[in-house]
């Protein structure tokens, strides 16, 4: 019996590597023509936009790995049933189930090998792809950044980050200080700052104007000593992609943003989403079953992938939708990220009882 568990788990593999090596260049693909959009002659070379999306290429595997699972277990599993395979393994003494089983220890393989890609691989690739592509349109623009702006506070001050230059320093900051009743007492604009030790900056041309008394007052320094409120000196990182954060990364400015009373349910929903793509991906082996049981003979391999693509779609659709809602109604992060993934865990499961009931 371990010799047709192993066969299977062999199949399902089999099934992984075909699916991947079909959507993974094909997505890979969409990603370059997309970043060719962004190429210009002095700055972003078609080089290193090639270079940016074989960097995010792990990237691309750890976000079709749900779908790869899907498609992967209708191939493996299909073909076993196409050459009657799994109709003697069947006859054999082994129920739907404890094939459900064989295919989910594939799966808790493949799981596990995608959290350690995740964590250590794709992530910071996909950090230095991104950092990458900054710098060299920051080069097109005779050295003025593309990033957005960047926002922090601390009780009453607020600053914010116009941009980040190519080499990591700050520019356009302005510093905003208010009252009790949030009325504005004063406020500080500088064109530029260098990242001193520790969480000091060092602004440069700064302006700061005060209101006190009905009157205003202005005074001009050429370096003014301003204590930081961004967690850490690599601001460029907090211009990145929540998805390119490892857990680590999102722990800490999560507990930053809180600290400092910042909205995180963003970076709290990408940091669930860790643990929900494993359920999803279990979820989406399991889908494969009766598509490998409810019609042995017709319709054909072709059938069952295109509406294995159909299935993964509207997956796929349904779970982006329940996370913009989460973040758009303020939900609990934790529901929103996992709760796709665990309904289409169920209905899995459901299904799996129902062909593991017929004859």
């Amino acid at each position: 019996m371990k010799l047709v568990s192993r066969y299977l788990v062999r199949h399902v593999f089999i099934g992984f590597l075909a699916a991947a090596a079909l959507l993974v260049p094909l997505f890979t693909l969409f990603d370059f023509i997309s970043e060719l959009e962004d190429v210009s002659a002095r700055g972003y070379h078609w080089t290193q936009a090639l270079a940016v999306v074989l960097m995010r290429v792990p990237r691309v595997i750890v976000n079709l790995s749900p779908f790869i699972a899907l498609l992967g277990g209708i191939v493996g599993l299909g073909q076993l049933s196409a050459s009657q395979e799994m109709t003697a393994i069947r006859m054999a003494g082994y129920s739907v189930t404890r094939i459900a089983l064989a295919a989910l220890s594939a799966g808790a393989i493949f799981t596990a090998s995608l959290a350690a890609v995740d964590e250590w691989v794709a992530s910071p690739l996909q950090q230095r792809a991104q950092t990458l592509k900054n710098r060299a349109l920051a080069n097109g623009l005779n050295g003025e950044a593309s990033q957005g702006a960047l926002w922090a506070r601390r009780d009453n001050e607020f600053v914010r980050v116009k941009s980040v230059d190519a080499q990591g320093q700050p520019e356009g900051i302005e510093i905003f200080y208010y009252n009790a009743d949030f009325s504005l007492r004063s406020y500080v604009y500088a064109e530029t700052a260098t990242l001193a030790e520790g969480a000091t900056w060092i602004l440069h041309h700064a302006r700061r104007k005060e209101w006190s008394g009905g009157k205003e007052s202005m005074v001009t320094q050429p370096v003014l000593p301003w204590q930081s409120l961004f967690p850490g000196n690599n601001l460029q990182t907090l211009s990145l992609p929540t998805d390119s954060f490892t857990v680590s990364q999102l722990r800490q400015y999560i507990a930053w943003l809180q600290h400092t009373a910042q909205p995180a349910a963003q970076y709290q929903i990408a940091l669930w989403q860790k643990p929900a793509r494993p359920l999803l991906l279990l979820a989406m082996i399991l889908l494969a079953l009766p598509f490998t049981f409810g019609h042995p003979r017709t319709p054909g391999m072709g059938s069952r992938l295109s509406l294995g693509v159909i299935v993964g779609l509207l997956t796929w659709i349904f779970v982006q939708i329940v996370i913009n809602l989460g973040l758009l109604l303020a939900f609990n992060p934790a529901l929103t990220a996992l709760g796709p993934s665990l309904l289409m865990l169920i209905v899995a499961l459901l299904l799996v009882a129902r062909v593991n009931r017929k004859p």
